[in-house]
């Protein structure tokens, strides 16, 4: 039988134990620091008590300029028990007399009676020396009497001893109580279950019984019953075991008549399969052949590049054409982007439209249900409560989606409308830029991509809508088709601020950035990395163009490989 590691008796008694020592700690720290704060109190009043004693003796002493004297009235005080300083001085905050542990006193004279706490351990009562002459009085001085923390220790040293020692002897008792206790009810009574069990014979299950005397019916004498229980339906269970090798005995050899009959079939399929690699060959044979066509081909396309570079040498004269040409293709990526911003929104919007129509036409089933149930007079008040609820359910779908087919729309038809047209308006920048994200969103709904805009409430500016919209939306869509490019998860912040004539815009993202020699030719007309896969090189052309020139400002941008890049765009605030 292998040892048990930990007892579970010896580990709940370990809690138990532990529970109640903390609380024994808890509750006698409280009671050390409940005589601790009292014999302060009491220390405190007597301080406050020896200014009755000794403040008009030392007053008339200052007041003639005895010093002496209230140096030896300075030094009896040290004589007594609860005094470790003494500190006197003049009205003017001359010290008289400066005796034992003390510390060093703010240059204003005390007026009224005070007790502070010091650094080290010590702490005291300071109150002025107050002189009666023909009915007036005059502040002579000032005392500071000075105690520590020590002799607060000294007074509860013995309440101390006795207060631990009589957490220990309780703490050992039940210590003692609870190892007895757990021990007769727990821990024999497991070793003799465990010890029994270790003795299992799986051969002789009718022997392996649990016999354990005990007198409790609690959870071992359950444990106990629900083995013995166990053992039953063990012994029945070989029983059907036995049954069922036999009817497994008789299964396989049905089975190797069956693996005959396959190895037959599988003979006729390797037949046929060799019939097949011989049509493969033949194949095979043809392919060189086309191959051999296809080299003819490239040969034919080689001398046609020739051709083409000539051509070339002769289309570099036609500058003022490709200008012309040039412009007709940035307006058409214009047009392209409200084409994907159209085709994102038509994509996202369709889904709510479609579970309204869903819910529309399970709303118009049931009303015919109810309506036949109706007029064949089978119309019972269960049926009517179930197209109720049913009802409210479809209703609230329909309106929840359509209310999200709504929203999608208003915020595409701003943006839309912004950018084909170049009139001017009153535009709040924040929420402006939030309908903007709102219409790309179509377009990073299978993204794990995130979007963060900062901009102050309330900052409107005089603009054409499209401008903004055109610049923004071509600096998100190209983080999300170059910065993002085999990333799973990027974030995009965009922080704006403004101060009293300028707009700042500073737009970064974290994908994958941008080489030096990339980076100097970002703003080139038809500059791309995507050349052949859709790129146009004219995002960024189109960008600069409109923050230049439209906006009057100016645009930088900044990265490297692996550092993300960041737009940090300046334009004149117009009111």
């Amino acid at each position: 039988m292998a040892k048990v590691k930990t007892g579970l008796s010896r580990k709940l008694l370990t809690r138990v134990l532990s529970v109640y020592f903390i609380l024994t700690l808890i509750v006698t720290f409280g009671q050390i620091l409940t005589e601790y704060l009292n014999a302060k109190n009491h220390i405190e009043s007597e301080l406050q008590t020896l200014k009755n004693t000794f403040s008009t003796s030392l007053t008339r002493a200052i007041w003639e300029l005895n010093t002496p004297q209230a140096v030896s009235i300075a030094e009896g005080l040290m004589e007594l028990p609860i005094v470790e300083g003494v500190q006197i001085r003049d009205e003017n905050g001359k010290y008289i007399a400066d005796i034992g542990r003390t510390n060093k006193q703010a240059s204003d004279p005390v007026t009224s009676g005070v007790m502070q706490d010091h650094p080290g351990g010590t702490f005291g009562y300071s109150f002025p020396l107050i002189f009666e002459f023909s009915g007036r009085t005059s502040n002579v001085g000032d005392v500071t009497l000075y105690s520590s923390v020590g002799i607060i220790f000294t007074r509860i040293e013995v309440g101390i001893f006795f207060l631990i020692g009589n957490a220990i002897i309780k703490t050992a008792f039940l210590v003692f109580l609870f190892l007895n206790a757990f021990r007769q009810m727990l821990t024999d009574p497991l070793a003799e279950l465990t010890q029994q069990i270790s003795e299992f014979d799986v051969d002789r299950p009718e022997s392996s019984k649990l016999h354990v005397r005990i007198e409790d019916d609690n959870e071992l004498k359950v444990l106990q019953t629900s083995f013995n229980e166990l053992i039953d339906d063990l012994i029945d269970f070989k029983s059907k075991l036995k049954q069922a090798q036999d009817e497994l005995t008789d299964a396989n050899r049905k089975l190797d008549d069956q693996n005959i009959s396959l190895e037959q079939e599988v003979a006729k399929k390797t037949a046929s399969l060799s019939k097949i690699m011989l049509d493969l060959e033949q194949q095979k044979d043809e392919l060189i052949v086309k191959q051999r066509e296809l080299r003819q081909e490239n040969e034919n396309r080689q001398y046609i590049e020739d051709e083409l570079r000539k051509r070339n040498t002769e289309l570099a004269d036609s500058n003022e054409t490709l200008q012309m040409a040039k412009d007709q293709l940035v307006e058409s990526e214009r047009m392209a982007s409200l084409g994907g911003l159209v085709a994102g929104i038509a994509h996202d919007v369709n889904t709510p439209l479609g579970v309204g129509v869903t819910a529309a036409s399970f709303m118009q089933e049931r009303i015919k249900n109810l309506q036949g149930a109706f007029d064949e007079k089978k119309l019972t008040s269960k049926t009517m409560t179930s197209f109720l609820t049913e009802a409210q359910q479809t209703t609230t779908l329909l309106l929840s989606n359509l209310n999200r087919a709504s929203e999608l729309v208003s915020s595409f038809k701003q943006v839309a409308v912004d950018q084909t047209s170049e009139a001017e308006r009153d535009v709040d920048l924040g929420q402006y830029i939030k309908e903007i994200v709102q219409s790309l969103a179509p377009n990073f709904k299978k993204t794990k991509h995130k979007i963060e805009v900062d901009c102050p409430e309330d900052l409107v500016v005089r603009c054409a809508p499209g401008v903004i919209a055109q610049i923004f939306t071509n600096m998100i869509m190209n983080s999300l088709i170059h910065g993002f490019e085999n990333t799973p998860q990027g974030l995009i912040k965009i922080n704006i601020s403004a101060d009293e004539d300028m707009i700042q815009v500073d737009y970064r993202d974290d994908g994958k950035g941008l080489s030096a020699d990339n980076l100097e030719r970002h703003f080139d007309a038809f500059f791309t990395t995507k050349r052949g896969k859709g790129g146009s090189g004219l995002g960024t052309h189109i960008m600069y163009n409109l923050v230049t020139q439209t906006l009057a400002g100016q645009i930088e941008a900044e990265s490297a490989p692996g550092k993300g890049l960041e737009y940090k765009i300046s334009f004149p605030l117009r009111k």
